[in-house]
């Protein structure tokens, strides 16, 4: 996988909408691979606003954390079958999250990481939304049917 990267991060939330509530973003990133652990980062503009939230994902097999500063700062974890606990700090003030995960799956292949992860989401010890994230790094180059190299970004 090369450094330069295309990212798609696809979120479902099933709450109060039994339909759930999707949000997707697709962005260029960076991506590298040391010691059997990948680094993905990429920016994320707030919707409605120029403020700018910087992103760091961390994965293995059995973990992904995906780290972001700017508008907002939170450290959240995604282990199988674990609960884990962060404080989600916003301009507005600060609030508990907590994270279950049900299912990790990640995908890797030479150009292309497929990343799925159920897990439940509860804010201040009350239960919110089941949630799903589906995330996909791609080379930013590749090859298309006719053998020519072509940049997706």
């Amino acid at each position: 996988m090369d450094k330069d990267v295309w990212v798609s991060v696809a979120g479902l939330q099933f709450g109060a909408n039994p339909e759930g509530d999707r949000i997707e973003i697709m962005t260029p990133g960076s991506y590298f691979k040391r010691k059997n652990k990948h680094y993905l980062t990429y920016d994320e503009v707030i919707e409605g606003s120029d403020e700018v939230t910087k992103n760091v994902v961390r994965f293995d097999g059995d973990m992904l954390s995906i780290s972001k500063s700017g508008f907002a700062n939170v450290e959240m974890i995604f282990e199988k079958n674990k609960r884990n606990m962060t404080n989600y700090v916003t301009p507005y003030g600060s609030l508990l999250v907590g994270i279950d995960t049900d299912n990790i799956d990640i995908r890797e292949s030479e150009d292309v990481i497929n990343i799925d992860i159920d897990y439940a989401l509860d804010i201040n010890y009350e239960h919110l939304a089941n949630c799903k994230i589906k995330m996909e790094i791609k080379n930013s180059v590749s090859i298309d049917d006719n053998n020519q190299e072509r940049s997706i970004t």
